[in-house]
């Protein structure tokens, strides 16, 4: 739910700053793609913390080096929330974004079903994560085709 609140705070925060006069907060697509920006750098710097375990535990099994994937998602939210934020790119970062969103989809579907922990704290029920990801992917296509 994390991601959620950033999101959405960075979101309402740069529209004030638009509503102060900061021209580049204007509009309110760049201010989504600052939030989205924003939500993945967050995202992003978990797959390196004290939850990196906790996420490679919740790669369904299925999948090989499940170490080697948590590094790889990683390194694909840190270039998409840099490349949402620079200009020339923000279509194929916001392309790479969305596979990414669908890509990751059956680690929430398993943790889901598992009852699985981050930080001591269960996984959003999976109904509550898929709305999540369609709301995370409508953003990030907003943002970047908008």
């Amino acid at each position: 739910m994390i991601p959620f609140f950033i999101l959405a705070g960075v979101l309402i925060v740069c529209r004030i700053l638009g509503w102060a006069g900061i021209e580049f907060f204007a509009v309110w697509q760049h201010c989504l793609r600052v939030a989205v920006g924003a939500m993945f750098l967050l995202t992003a710097s978990a797959h390196w913390g004290k939850r990196r375990a906790d996420l490679v535990r919740i790669v369904p099994p299925t999948f090989p080096r499940p170490d080697m994937l948590v590094t790889l998602t990683g390194l694909a939210e840190m270039a998409g929330a840099i490349g949402m934020l620079w200009t020339p790119v923000t279509k194929a970062a916001s392309v790479g974004l969305s596979i990414l969103l669908v890509a990751i989809f059956p680690a929430n579907v398993y943790a889901a079903r598992q009852k699985l922990t981050i930080e001591g704290h269960e996984v959003p029920r999976l109904s509550v994560r898929t709305a999540l990801q369609i709301f995370f992917l409508a953003a990030v296509i907003a943002a970047g085709w908008c």
